[in-house]
């Protein structure tokens, strides 16, 4: 164990309100691929005619709904992937009562697979779909079952996926649920994130606690700022943790 993950888990073992606040590389262990690295979604997907800002962009999915489903589905949805190391410990330390809330900026559902009570999607849920016209609800297994556009069966109306687009506002009803969790929050861990993308990375400024912690295998502009940074596995990381603090119970 190295000595950023011993000093991580003395900072856990004293805290009683964490915040999890994680990104795509939090399930890039669950085989999903990212979207900034040398593997990661903007350099390997959507090929030379659009960029993926672009076939994920709310505008994009009005003009043209069927490509953007092609891409969707190709690129978005996988379907197969299991909850990693990193999603299992931080449903632990929920369980341990260490945890408060997870924060993800992903759609694949992973934490709540894993067993989180308290998750709040930034961006949305990719199991979560419904009529644009009627607002009837639909399955990701129907979604995928539908060859074209996915259309709703009561009304004729496009489905779409409960997911936030390039040009869309966040869903503020869960933005305000984060806040409140991370201002309460005595210890952040931050994982799997570039800190990048606004108006999520903004929600750090919010947390007033003691310890900022930093897990990403790349440098963030949050790193000076942190308490303590590790460029490690966060799966590897967190259940290192988590076997400590289940050895000292």
């Amino acid at each position: 164990m190295t000595k950023e993950t011993e000093q991580l888990v003395r900072i856990v073992k004293d805290s009683n309100n964490i915040v999890f606040f994680g990104g795509a590389g939090v399930s890039t262990e669950s085989g999903i691929p990212d979207f900034r690295s040398e593997n990661g979604l903007y350099t390997t997907g959507g090929g030379k005619k659009y960029s993926p800002e672009k076939l994920l962009s709310h505008s994009f999915f009005m003009r043209h709904t069927l490509d953007f489903f092609t891409f969707y589905k190709e690129h978005m949805i996988y379907k197969e992937a299991k909850p990693n190391q990193a999603h299992f410990a931080l449903a632990r330390l929920e369980e341990l009562g260490k945890l408060t809330a997870v924060i993800t900026q992903n759609i694949d559902n992973l934490h709540q697979m894993a067993g989180s009570q308290t998750v709040y999607e930034l961006h949305g849920s990719s199991n979560r779909n419904y009529c644009m016209k009627c607002r009837k609800s639909y399955e990701l297994d129907q979604i995928m079952s539908m060859d074209t556009v996915p259309i709703c069966t009561d009304c004729g109306g496009v489905i779409k996926p409960d997911v936030v687009l390039y040009e869309e506002e966040l869903n503020q009803t869960v933005v305000q649920k984060a806040i409140e969790a991370i201002e309460k929050a005595d210890t952040m861990i931050v994982g799997g994130t570039s800190l990048v993308v606004w108006p999520a990375a903004s929600l750090l400024e919010y947390f007033n606690g003691d310890n900022l912690v930093l897990i990403n295998k790349s440098e963030t502009s949050y790193d000076r700022r942190a308490s303590l940074v590790i460029q490690d596995s966060i799966g590897a990381v967190m259940d290192t943790v988590l076997q400590n603090i289940l050895e000292s119970e």
